[in-house]
């Protein structure tokens, strides 16, 4: 049995390291992230990631983990902005308020597929104009939904979160280490 994780992401490498999970092979996979007309951002998310579990070559008693995070502002999701000045958008419509940013889980074994999704209430304090340019300046947008990383330097602009942090970093970590128990991958076990 193999663990295959889903993803680009080295944050989401280094968070499945904080739980002792290092993953046997790195296959990120190539789908189409567009949202569905009318789309909510909690379904989107959750559909994302399962796209992506199926969309991952592996064996049949192979595990591929897989997820996606979004962030919404009410109805609308707000991606990895396309350029500096979309980025810009984004945190003007973040500054000062109450978000919320989702990360879907999705774990498949063999054709079975387990996914959990957590939602995490995120405060942006009100953005000066000094503090948008420097931050955008810095790209630490660049690849981030909603054009921040709560880990980065935007971690300044965020005085409140009820919820997950992992998960608004982009993996659960307790919502993931249950679903790969349910997989059958020994979290707590010697894997050796």
């Amino acid at each position: 049995m193999k663990l295959i994780l889903g993803s680009g992401s080295p944050r989401r490498r280094e968070l499945l390291a904080q739980i002792g999970v290092e993953p046997d092979a790195i296959r990120a996979p190539d789908i189409d992230e567009t949202p569905h007309k009318a789309e909510l951002p909690r379904p989107y998310c959750a559909r994302m990631a399962i796209e992506k579990a199926r969309a991952v070559e592996a064996d049949d008693d192979d595990i591929v983990l897989c997820a996606d995070t979004t962030v919404a502002l009410g109805r609308r999701i707000l991606g990895k902005p396309e350029s500096v000045g979309q980025a810009a958008e984004f945190l003007w419509a973040l500054s000062g308020r109450r978000h919320r940013v989702i990360t879907a889980v999705a774990v498949r074994r063999g054709a079975r597929v387990w996914e959990r999704d957590v939602v995490t209430t995120v405060q942006m304090k009100r953005l000066s104009d000094e503090e948008l340019n420097a931050y955008l300046a810095s790209n630490d947008w660049q690849g981030k939904a909603g054009g921040y990383a709560i880990q980065g330097p935007a971690g300044a602009f965020i005085p409140w979160i009820n919820g997950s942090f992992t998960g608004v970093v982009g993996l659960p970590l307790s919502e993931t280490a249950g679903l790969l128990q349910a997989a059958g991958y020994p979290i707590w076990k010697d894997r050796t």
